[in-house]
């Protein structure tokens, strides 16, 4: 159980990359700010979306 013995510590990660362009880097950020902003498009489709259904729900109970 609790052994006074000398316990392995963890082996470490050492990763050098090969190659870094800090301006590919900020590239790729300016990409993904301009993607995650025109996400904000999909509400419309959703609001049309229930609208339809209200329509439909609204002209099978007038039936």
């Amino acid at each position: 159980m609790l052994s006074p013995r000398h316990r392995p510590k963890p082996r470490r990660f050492t990763y050098e990359p090969r190659f870094y362009d800090p301006s590919h880097d900020e590239r790729l950020k300016q990409r993904l700010r301009f993607k995650t902003n025109t996400r904000r498009g999909k509400q419309p489709a959703f609001i049309a979306v229930a609208v339809l259904l209200l329509l439909a729900l609204y002209v099978y109970v007038k039936l």
